[in-house]
């Protein structure tokens, strides 16, 4: 599975895969053209930014402009959290949200901790579903055209269980935080 997502990585082609939270679509989050496919199969308008996973706080400091004391708590804690920051760097331009902003998760799941160890590079990290119709709650829920419209899908089957988006806060430019999803 690792290798076969890896490979397809390489080649700058999607991959639905899961995560901590729901099943994702992904790719190079360094490369503009895998951004452009994820937007296209999405049918999302490129205005809005996508999500970013790192496996660690060190590579987060490398696609970030500052990473401050406030979101360092909140990284260590169980809660899949991803955390918008001001300024992205090194990332794909058209990644990241008109004001320069990117939001990043480091997932606490051991495949997607091995595949961005050994791609040395953040994926994308999108919700499983066509721009405006509901997030997928597992696997059996993810439309068709999704899974036809990706390279590569892992085979890899946890139970039905319901899963959910992560939390999401802003860190704003005074360094206070604003919760956006619960």
């Amino acid at each position: 599975m690792v290798e076969k997502a890896l490979t397809a990585l390489q080649n700058k082609e999607l991959v639905l895969y899961p995560t901590d939270t729901v099943w994702g679509i992904g790719g190079d989050a360094t490369d503009p053209s895998v951004v452009k496919k994820i937007y296209a199969l999405k049918q999302r308008e490129d205005s809005k930014a996508l999500i970013v996973l790192v496996n660690s706080i060190t590579m987060l400091k490398k696609y970030v402009e500052y990473v401050p004391e406030s979101a360092l708590s909140l990284l260590e804690e169980d809660r899949p959290t991803t955390i918008i920051y001001e300024k992205g760097k090194n990332l794909a331009p058209n990644l990241l949200g008109q004001d320069g902003s990117v939001g990043i998760r480091i997932p606490k799941h051991d495949f997607c901790t091995e595949v961005i160890t050994r791609f040395g590079k953040p994926l994308i990290s999108t919700s499983a579903n066509i721009s405006g119709q509901p997030t997928p709650q597992n696997f059996e829920s993810i439309s068709k055209e999704i899974i036809k419209g990706v390279d590569y899908c892992v085979p890899y089957f946890e139970s039905k269980a319901t899963l959910q988006p992560s939390r999401v806060i802003k860190i704003e430019a005074d360094g206070s935080l604003t919760l956006l999803r619960p």
